[in-house]
């Protein structure tokens, strides 16, 4: 009783422990790219591709390699057949059994097992590309994702930090509502400004929630409400990206982006695909073997024996006498045995063939020269595929170039603002609290002062998002941040 009791209480605290942990569990930027790149369900997908390539592969690699099979019957003939022995229909059930090997083996037929393997190993590297283009795709989705849980953290922090500075200026000024220095109506105009501040932060703290949950989704974690993030704050990166010419960024962005290696391996599999095609047009040339043996069940003839049957014939006459010379009459018949054994049958009755076969396409409706000239045709779409695909990419360089540095400077200019709005507030801080100012214009002040805090908040992670951005087109680490 004892032993269940501690065991009880062990089992408990495990997991109780287990409980604190998961709910005091704080997900890294790394941590949660990580986790999305091994949980994502079109990630999984896209490995399942590169499987299945590894599968068609080993199919391809197969058809140079030649094809042995073996067949096999056993048979009851039951009913009215002819006896082999003597000749009569009769009603007999006799078995028969019978097998065959053959093998087969492909000398040419226009080189498509070549292009078929080579094709399975390009379409091997094109799942890759897809794999791996689709793991920066949601290593960028993560990213932006856990930034805007960031923004929504600060922007949070730091309503929460005006409104205690407000609701300290509004016990202050009650006090001195009360003593009849300041009229009733400044009490009034900075309690509707804590109202408004409290909706600020419910409204925050509501995006908190969904940027949190929509993180939570695409890492495939179904306890939304213990979900968390590190408690971090992340500094404006300094980088030297921007300093690169946009043509050197472009450059880089051709070397690792895997969307346009997918484009160009789509080209390449379309110029094997149109290989294959043309492979069809020409003669099938294959070398094949086959032996096989039977035996049967039914009796065998081993011999024939004659016996006289009691009637004689005439066969001449003697000279002398006329008197007739007769001889006597004889019956055949069969000797029958049982059947051979089985094993001896089938090494009596087994055959051998060896030889070619050549089949030559003459007409065929016109299918194979109209495949030729459909791959023909979907090599050229693919191709300006291709091409689009790479002014698709040189536009998303530049734009992303462009918003990076139309962010930044968003983000300098926040901070001036915010530095000049700060300067006015303390400015209409010191006229109020020397009641030379109402609180209205006091309020205003503060206003417009935690709007430009607001502003830093929101260019700062736009900045760094966007940012981001461009390093992820030069080849350096979505998750790679700096800490304040």
């Amino acid at each position: 009783m004892i032993k269940l009791i501690k065991y009880l209480v062990l089992l408990s605290l495990c997991l109780i422990s287990m409980l604190v942990y998961s709910q005091q569990k704080k997900w890294t930027l790394q941590e949660c790219v990580a986790y999305a790149l091994e949980n994502n369900i079109s990630i999984q997908q896209s490995e399942l591709d590169v499987q299945q390539g590894e599968i068609n592969r080993k199919d391809a690699f197969g058809n140079f390699l030649p094809s042995f099979n073996a067949s096999g019957s056993h048979s009851w003939n039951i009913g009215l057949n002819q006896n082999i022995t003597t000749g009569l229909l009769e009603n007999l059930t006799t078995q028969f059994t019978s097998f065959r090997l053959n093998s087969n083996v492909t000398i040419y037929n226009g080189l498509r097992n070549v292009n078929q393997l080579h094709r399975a190993n390009l379409a091997i590297l094109a799942n890759q590309y897809q794999l791996s283009d689709m793991k920066d795709d949601i290593s960028l989705l993560v990213a932006n994702s856990y930034l805007q849980i960031l923004f929504n953290k600060e922007q949070l922090k730091i309503q929460k930090a005006q409104y205690d500075v407000t609701n300290q200026d509004y016990l202050r000024t009650e006090e001195l509502v009360k003593e009849g220095v300041l009229p009733r109506g400044d009490a009034l105009e900075l309690k509707a400004t804590l109202a408004s501040q409290e909706q600020q932060m419910v409204n925050t703290e509501n995006a908190l929630l969904l940027s949190k949950i929509n993180l939570a989704q695409t890492l495939r974690i179904d306890d939304y409400q213990n979900f968390d993030t590190e408690d971090v704050s992340y500094g404006v990166p300094l980088s030297s990206v921007l300093d690169e010419s946009p043509n050197i960024i472009v450059e880089k962005a051709k070397e690792r982006r895997y969307d346009l290696k997918i484009a160009d391996a789509n080209v390449q599999l379309a110029e094997y695909d149109l290989k294959l095609a043309k492979g069809n047009l020409q003669p099938t040339l294959s070398g094949f073997y086959q032996y096989d043996s039977r035996a049967t069940s039914s009796d065998r003839v081993i011999g024939v024996e004659s016996e006289p049957d009691g009637t004689t014939s005439p066969i001449g006459f003697v000279e002398s006498s006329g008197e007739t010379v007769v001889s006597p009459n004889f019956t055949t018949n069969r000797i029958i045995a049982g059947p051979d054994n089985i094993f001896d049958q089938f090494s009596l009755n087994d055959g051998h063939a060896i030889g070619v076969s050549l089949n030559v396409p003459i007409f065929n409706g016109f299918s194979a020269k109209n495949n030729v000239a459909r791959n023909k045709v979907n090599l050229e779409r693919l191709k300006s595929q291709y091409e689009q695909a790479e002014l698709d990419l040189e536009t998303e360089v530049y734009q992303a170039i462009n918003d990076a540095k139309g962010a930044l400077k968003a983000y300098e200019a926040a901070l001036k603002t915010e530095e000049a709005r700060k300067e006015a507030f303390n400015y209409a801080k010191e006229r109020y609290n020397l009641g030379v100012s109402n609180s209205f214009d006091f309020s205003q002040s503060q206003a417009r002062y935690e709007q430009s805090q607001n502003e830093v908040i929101r260019t700062k992670y736009d900045y760094i998002f966007r940012l981001k951005v461009i390093e992820f087109y030069f080849g350096i680490p979505i998750d790679n941040l700096a800490q304040n």
